[in-house]
């Protein structure tokens, strides 16, 4: 058996995850443990790793490293925090190889505490681009930290080789994204269903909104915040299903203004963690998206659905016909939504890939061994 680690921080990632997750178990020469940390284990952030348990899959850790704050100290002492735990774990397991996924400053903390026990590591969704966070930072280092490199497009793989250079060419593969094979292989739930379970009518119009800081730009999170919400105040033709943002800097900052709107208007529902199936049927039957997730650019090409994405969070990711970028003001927002009401759906969105991204991963992994 090929023992394996797979790190999972947040409830966006294994979203990302679950199609992998599958496959690696169809395998029978890998021994597949899951590690969930980051916010995963707290119950702030809606408790995500009972979600994992729910599809069936044993969690080998919970790491509870999550220091709790808003500020570059808080982030800070998580990384550290977060690199102490892991150090324990790598000293006791026989890993083989570690698989990790995106841009996380939590991913790269687990990651960078690997590189003295000299652990292979495959890393997915490098040579992605985003100027307005941090993340690019933490993104790229995983990428020189790993011997494994799974892009989700040439343009994507092009960018790894650049920074890992020619010689390690051979090691890099446009595999496309692992979140189109979800959107491939879902049973989707019904309207009814999602009624059920989440007690959110989706036969009213609906926007699905998630706005994340901008954690270069940290010190005007609060401004585009406060746009967000007074163009959210005169949408009151739309359900506005609201998701909460991530624990960046100034991120708590952002959930409690977006609390307090939710709690005084009736047409505001606010969600701290839909899970894989609920957050991709949301996706399906909403009307547009609003905010600056990565999902507006991989998951809705897939439909396709229109987005507004705000601000530079994302600056630098290909952008397809159905997403209108827009600056974070009130004005622009309106202006960009009736700009949408007006104009006919773009067909052939989908630059990522046929759905069979998490075979192509698995496969490759295999030849490794």
């Amino acid at each position: 058996m090929i023992k394996i680690a797979l790190l999972t921080s947040s409830r966006a990632d294994y979203s990302i995850y679950y199609p992998l997750i599958k496959e690696i178990h169809k395998q029978k020469i890998f021994e597949l443990d899951i590690i969930a940390f980051g916010n995963h284990n707290s119950l702030i952030y809606g408790n995500s790793v009972g979600r994992i348990e729910e599809d069936g899959f044993r969690v080998k850790y919970k790491i509870d490293a999550l220091v709790l704050g808003e500020s570059p100290e808080s982030i800070s002492d998580s990384m550290g925090l977060t690199m102490m735990k892991f150090s324990s774990i790598w000293s006791l397991e026989n890993y083989k190889l570690i698989i990790c996924l995106g841009d996380r400053y939590e991913m790269f903390a687990a990651v960078a505490s690997a590189v003295p026990f000299n652990i292979p590591v495959a890393h997915i969704s490098g040579g992605e681009i985003t100027l307005g966070a941090i993340d690019n930072i933490f993104r790229n280092s995983l990428t020189l930290m790993s011997k494994l490199h799974f892009a989700s497009t040439e343009q994507y793989k092009d960018q790894v080789v650049k920074i890992v250079g020619d010689e390690h060419k051979d090691a890099v593969f446009n595999v496309g994204a692992l979140s189109i094979d979800n959107l491939k292989n879902v049973d989707f739930l019904s309207v009814e269903e999602f009624k059920k379970k989440f007690n959110i009518d989706l036969t009213k119009k609906s926007i699905l909104i998630t706005f994340h800081p901008e954690t270069v730009s940290f010190e005007k999170n609060e401004t585009y915040t406060d746009e967000l919400i007074a163009a959210l105040t005169q949408l009151k033709a739309y359900q506005l299903i609201i998701t909460m943002p991530n624990t960046d800097t100034m991120g708590n900052m952002i959930r409690l203004k977006l609390k307090d709107f939710i709690s005084s208007n009736v047409n505001a529902i606010g969600i701290e963690s839909f899970g894989t199936l609920g957050y991709l049927t949301c996706m399906k039957h909403c009307e547009f998206m609003l905010g600056n997730t990565s999902s507006g650019f991989v998951e809705a090409s897939f439909f396709p659905k229109f987005v507004i994405n705000l601000g530079d969070r994302q600056k630098g990711r290909i952008e397809t016909p159905n997403i209108y970028t827009t600056p974070v003001t009130k004005e622009d927002i309106l202006n960009t939504v009736k700009k949408i009401e007006a104009a006919p759906l773009p067909e052939n969105c989908n630059i990522y890939g046929d759905g069979n991204t998490a075979s192509r991963i698995v496969n490759a992994i295999k030849k490794m061994f």
